[in-house]
């Protein structure tokens, strides 16, 4: 029995000397060692993943020695990609190459390092198939109320986005529908909003877009607006963990509203008429847009939009949104959303600013 505990001792630890060998090491400038695998570096720090602490950021700048037994793939300030495994030698990052064999690469002219799950993700980037690399999610909201009121409502919202390395598609789509059925039933709310965007980037900070919007909002008699847009963003920040955008462009609005509900003449058969007034006219459309994620569970989300008409100086509209989400697990989080509605010159029998706030569970996907 002894004898086996012995073997079993002595295999654990080989194993584990095995598991040490075999990782990537790196070695600080204060001397400490560490061991895991190299994900990624952007020249100026690097992720070590190490089994017990996950992902490790250091700065690249403190570390003496690299040793992988895996390939990475090296890009060097020339735009030149080598592939293989990575050790240092003089203070240079050497790279065994399959075809050209060791490569050494100063640390200064070293810019991107990728494992091979991380190149693959890149690639993917790169050219991402039309129905391939869509992410977002889907905000479910609703409430009952029985007994001295009779009310239900109803909040929903999808927003997918198709993101590779040079341009991104945004569709977005919401609903929020309000009824009281106490006596003769109301409708209380019902707003619809759907669009469409695609941004290009002309540089790393420059971005044109174009795209188009849709409303419907009951509570201002608006029947349909429909904004076609095009422009320039500016990236002030574009991190992993905070985004912050400026937009400016022009866009063409044409909407319809309604005075109120179709009436009903008294005639034989009966006919339906409705009355209403139609807008049509250029404006300009002044944005910021910013996301930023709070720790590792919750990212928030804020949208301010000015839209001045060009033919009518006097009249614009405007919208805020602000939201945020928490992860509860990898797929289902808790979501809240603000918004704030205001047009100049709406219909005389509706009032200029809607206020909005929704919550409720998130469904998050990736495809």
């Amino acid at each position: 029995m002894l004898r086996k505990l012995e073997l079993f001792a002595l295999l654990a630890f080989f194993l584990g000397l095995t598991s040490a060998v075999f990782a990537d090491q790196i070695t600080l400038k204060n001397g400490d060692h560490l061991s895991g695998t190299i994900v990624k570096s952007d020249g100026k720090t690097l992720v070590l993943h190490t089994e017990f602490a996950g992902d490790v950021t250091v700065q690249f700048s403190a570390i003496t020695q690299i040793s992988t037994e895996k390939e990475l793939h090296v890009t060097t300030s020339d735009k030149k990609t080598l592939v293989g495994p990575v050790t240092t030698s003089d203070g240079k990052i050497e790279v065994a190459t399959k075809t050209g064999g060791p490569v050494e690469v100063p640390p200064g002219n070293v810019v991107l390092i990728r494992n091979d799950a991380e190149q693959a993700a890149y690639d993917k980037l790169l050219h991402p198939g039309l129905l391939h690399g869509w992410n977002g999610g889907v905000n479910v909201g609703f409430s009952l109320a029985r007994g001295n009121s009779e009310t239900s409502n109803l909040a929903l919202a999808i927003n997918a986005v198709h993101p590779t390395l040079n341009d991104k598609t945004t569709i977005y789509l919401s609903s929020i529908d309000t009824k009281n059925e106490l006596a003769t039933p109301t409708t209380v709310a019902n707003l619809v909003t759907a669009g469409i965007r695609y941004d290009h980037d002309v540089n790393p900070r420059l971005f044109g877009f174009v795209g188009a919007d849709f409303m419907s909002n009951a509570l201002q008699n608006l029947d349909l607006r429909g904004v076609y847009g095009a422009g320039l963003g500016f990236h002030a920040i574009k991190s992993d963990s905070t985004v912050l955008d400026f937009l400016a462009g022009l866009n063409y609005t044409h909407e319809t509203y309604s005075n109120g509900p179709v009436v009903t003449p008294a005639t034989v058969p009966p006919t339906f008429t409705s009355y209403g007034v139609t807008n049509k006219f250029a404006a300009l459309t002044l944005g910021e847009e910013m996301m930023h994620k709070a720790g590792k569970a919750t990212v928030l989300t804020e949208k301010l939009y000015f839209f001045p008409d060009l033919s009518d100086t006097g009249e614009y509209r405007a919208t805020f949104d602000f939201g945020t989400v928490t992860k509860i697990s990898k797929w289902l989080g808790w979501q809240n959303q603000f918004s704030d509605i205001y047009v100049s010159n709406p219909p005389s029998t509706a009032k200029k600013n809607d206020l909005i706030l929704t919550t409720g569970l998130n469904f998050s996907f990736t495809h």
